[in-house]
């Protein structure tokens, strides 16, 4: 426990000195200075504070509300030495905030009681921040081991849809990586952004529940089979909308609606404009601009600027404006990203 002594007179400091140095646990740091102890103790963490009364510069009474300005310093306990006719000043220095208070001469028997009663104070008040700390650490280790479960859940889920169907895992990243740039160039909160990139790669978690006949075909789907693969946003919706988990419950709404067209041609509902949620209208300009980019069993990938003038030009009937916009805007990040996960 660190004790700061400040007086100005060196016989009495040696005297507290002597003092504190029979209390078990205990450091005397000790200062003749009283501007350069104020200094010492911001921005140091004493446990006690003991301090006279008279000293040049800076009383004692001055330095207690300097101190105690700080509301950091509001629980260290702070003992002033005064003589016993200076009931006036005591009564100021407890509307500043001392703790308790030693009367000149310093009695041996009342310095080491009063002392070890704060020291003890101190020591619990300190234990119970200590606790605090290592709950919030440990809850905080908790969260995060919840966090990379979701995640690793997501991934695992992601793969098995891979396993039924030709895109590849860095599909997957490439528009995780756009959708989080949309929602970042819209403004979204941080904590948004990243819900968006960690739930956008099970937007196609459905397929699992679609044949391989339809899913594999190598030419185009007729009506009737593109019918069937259009049940892979409510298939996804279905696994996933039960979940209690915030991330589950965001990766359910990015399944079902990242098919919906802001004119309202899209599938599964035919929803239009800002009745599409606003995470199903960021997945889908990342979604069909990588898939355009990507190669598949019935088509070539398209080059990056023929899929961003499809993106453009379909602004405002396929896509939301703002969110074309806003992909626009980090198009540099986009080709970054492109090249960073290649296939």
């Amino acid at each position: 426990m660190k004790i700061v002594i400040i007086d100005d007179n060196q016989t009495n400091v040696l005297l507290l000195q002597h003092l504190v140095a029979r209390l078990d646990g205990c450091e005397p740091i000790s200062f003749t200075e009283p501007v350069k102890a104020l200094e010492w103790c911001h921005e140091e963490n004493p446990d006690m504070i003991i301090i006279d009364y008279m000293m040049p510069e800076l009383d004692g009474l001055d330095f207690i509300g300097q101190y105690r300005a700080d509301e950091a310093n509001g629980d260290i306990p702070i003992v002033m030495v005064t003589t016993a006719d200076l009931k006036e000043v005591r009564y100021e220095a407890l509307n500043r905030g001392a703790t308790d208070f030693l009367t000149k001469p310093v009695d041996t028997t009342e310095f080491t009681a009063r002392v070890t009663n704060l020291l003890a104070l101190r020591r619990s008040k300190k234990m119970v921040e200590d606790r605090a700390a290592l709950l919030a650490d440990e809850v905080q280790k908790a969260t995060t081991e919840i966090v990379q479960r979701e995640n690793e859940v997501i991934m695992r889920l992601s793969k098995a849809a891979e396993f039924r169907d030709p895109e590849t895992g860095e599909h997957i990243i490439r528009m995780a990586n756009y959708s989080r740039l949309i929602a970042e160039a819209l403004g979204l909160s941080e904590e948004e952004c990243d819900m968006i990139y960690r739930a956008s790669p099970m937007h196609d978690v459905g397929k699992v529940g679609i044949t391989d006949k339809i899913l594999l075909k190598p030419g185009k789907l007729d009506a009737d089979e593109f019918d069937t693969m259009k049940a892979h946003t409510t298939i996804g919706y279905a696994i996933l909308q039960d979940s209690p988990s915030k991330l589950m419950q965001v990766a359910a709404e990015i399944a079902h609606t990242h098919h919906e067209r802001w004119d309202g041609k899209g599938y599964p509902k035919g929803l239009a404009g800002e009745d599409i949620s606003l995470i199903g209208r960021i997945v889908a300009v990342a979604d069909v601009y990588d898939a355009l980019c990507s190669a598949r069993p019935y088509k070539e990938p398209w080059p990056l600027e023929k899929a961003k003038a499809y993106i453009e030009e379909n602004s405002g009937s396929h896509f939301d404006p703002k969110c074309v916009n806003a992909f626009l805007k980090a198009y540099g990040e986009v080709i970054e990203i492109a090249e960073q996960f290649k296939d």
